[in-house]
């Protein structure tokens, strides 16, 4: 397996990896896709990974900034993440997101949200804070992984193109 930053020659295999990980996935509205196209074409999809297997795009991770009510600055979030089935439960996914949060500690990261299972999630370190929300989300769902000891207090608001629907 080869893990890389996204070309534009990817476009397209992302594209598809995303509709075919998220296509019967139970809390999926089935946007993935458009939320990393609206990403890409807002200029803030600051890490795109793929995972290769045999010149095949069978895996990719998306990381963008999000703002904090706080203030704080320099937090990412995570998402979506995706692998094509028949590749899932191979230690891919567990690969593109190590490799994600080291790609955005070097851009000056001082931490990182998602929307996820915590029993998935926690094995890097994710958690869930009280004082740090995203609003419509249950508490359990919503991690951070802080890179230091400062954890933002407030409501997380990711990138509008979170919302892109086609």
């Amino acid at each position: 397996m080869i893990l890389r930053r996204e070309s534009t020659e990817d476009i397209e295999a992302i594209t598809h990896v995303t509709v075919e990980a998220f296509k019967n996935h139970p809390v999926s509205h089935q946007t993935e896709q458009f939320i990393i196209d609206a990403l890409r074409d807002a200029g803030v999809l600051a890490v795109s990974l793929v995972a290769e297997i045999d010149g095949r795009v069978v895996g990719h991770v998306a990381f963008s900034p999000v703002s904090v009510s706080d203030g704080t600055r320099h937090w990412y979030g995570l998402g979506p993440i995706s692998v094509l089935p028949a590749h899932q439960r191979q230690g891919i996914g567990t690969s593109l997101v190590n490799a994600g949060l080291s790609s955005i500690r070097e851009l000056g990261a001082r931490g990182c949200v998602l929307v996820g299972d915590p029993g998935y999630y926690s094995r890097f370190g994710f958690k869930s804070y009280p004082d740090l929300v995203h609003q419509g989300v249950p508490q359990e769902f919503f991690l951070a992984l802080p890179f230091n000891t400062c954890v933002p207090r407030g409501t997380v608001v990711f990138h509008d193109a979170f919302l892109a629907t086609g």
